[in-house]
């Protein structure tokens, strides 16, 4: 089922968007920019439309490769098997804070202030991070009192889980009324969209502390935790 949220329930976080546009902890903009960033945080709440479906699937198989849902959901990666192995359900979701910020984005780089779509862009990919924070969070509480612990989060794309397998993850939620769309690239729409899953397991199954970072050899990821 489709849930939308109101703006007060997302917060922007001013740190999160400095490093967005480059900045590193502890070096504060410009005069300029931090003006620039004042203004735009406090403004883009009315850009801001977040809603997001999920549901769980039980776990029929799995091995280190592949997991097996009902309803003949296949996933397919290490990643999402190994998690899988440790899970009991598989929660799956899609999530957005709507198109009128990057609309507004896009609008700004048209007229020539790059600077002020790059901010408000910015703005967006955290505005996004919290809210797949918050549903993350909405899922934990569902697992919880069920006697459940929840992993974190994991999206097509990162770790050996192919973005193919975004069609995969729409087909699975499809009827939940999500109002993401999903292009022939796999390419979310709005782009200020997250998809993935979280696995669900016995409080003391481990599973908060699932992390396939620690047998990956990509040392240089940028997603590595």
């Amino acid at each position: 089922m489709l849930t939308t949220l109101n703006t007060t329930d997302i917060e922007i976080d001013r740190n999160a968007v400095c490093r967005y546009i480059g900045y590193t902890d502890g070096v504060e903009p410009s005069p300029r920019i931090s003006s620039l960033l004042d203004e735009y945080i406090e403004n883009a709440m009315h850009l801001i439309e977040p809603s997001y479906a999920y549901l769980f699937k039980g776990i029929d198989d799995a091995n280190e490769d592949v997991a097996f849902l009902e309803d003949s959901i296949v996933f397919e990666g290490t990643v999402v098997g190994r998690l899988a192995q440790q899970s009991e359900k598989i929660a799956i979701f899609v999530l957005t804070i709507g198109d009128r910020l990057e609309e507004m984005a896009a609008k700004l780089a048209n007229d020539g202030m790059i600077v002020e779509s790059y901010v408000l862009d910015a703005i967006g990919s955290s505005a996004v991070e919290n809210l797949a924070e918050f549903v993350q969070g909405v899922i934990g509480e569902v697992a919880y009192h069920y006697g459940h612990s929840i992993s974190r989060r994991f999206s097509p794309g990162y770790c050996d889980w192919h973005i193919s397998q975004q069609e995969m993850l729409f087909r699975a939620i499809d009827g939940n009324e999500s109002s993401v769309m999903l292009s022939e690239g796999y390419l979310m729409t709005p782009q200020k969209s997250i998809s993935g899953i979280i696995g669900i397991g016995k409080r003391d199954c481990g599973i908060t502390k699932y992390n396939p970072c620690k047998t990956c050899e990509r040392r240089n990821c940028v997603g590595r935790r």
